[in-house]
């Protein structure tokens, strides 16, 4: 069975419900960049991840041997969910310097598809913090790079949870 390789950087806005959806697929390895294990602690999400019977895999360093698995037909789909701003920005720019940035990377080095559920997609969003909710008002840049990433070949930016489960429904 062909697997999904799930990439989740530090953003706290669609984190819970990202975290659900990629324990319920089965076939995903979930890779987490440094910053998305501190947010994961910090809204106290550990456990989530701990309830599935997916590797994980926490970022050491910015490359790890199952990035090759995007040339050996092991990985059918790259989703990276949430993604912070930061990190769209690296995909646009072609930095491969985190974990995260690297399988994009490589993703499209092998022609993998990709799906991509930015944190930033709105002029103002409230966004859950630990203990509370507060209000964001994205950049124009980073709202920039959002539309720039959608253009870009074999990716697919989906802007809420409700998109990224109906496209996982379709890719599935």
């Amino acid at each position: 069975m062909l697997k999904i390789a799930w990439g989740m950087t530090g953003a706290g806005h669609f984190l819970a419900e990202c975290v659900d959806l990629a324990v319920s697929l089965e076939q995903a390895d979930i890779f987490l960049s440094r910053a998305a294990v501190e947010v994961i602690k910090m809204y106290r999400m550990a456990g989530r991840l701990e309830k599935g019977a997916h590797p994980v895999f926490p970022e050491r360093s910015a490359s790890a041997p199952e990035v090759g698995g995007f040339y050996t037909g092991k990985y059918r789909l790259l989703v990276i969910a949430p993604a912070t701003s930061n990190s769209v920005a690296k995909f646009v720019h072609g930095i491969s310097d985190t974990l995260i940035a690297n399988l994009f990377a490589h993703a499209g080095k092998g022609r993998v598809p990709a799906v991509v559920l930015p944190s930033d997609v709105g002029e103002t969003m409230l966004s859950p913090a630990p203990g509370k909710t507060v209000t964001v008002f994205p950049r124009d840049v980073d709202l920039a790079n959002v539309e720039k990433l959608a253009a870009m070949e074999r990716v697919t930016v989906v802007r809420c949870v409700e998109e990224l489960k109906a496209c996982l429904a379709s890719c599935l």
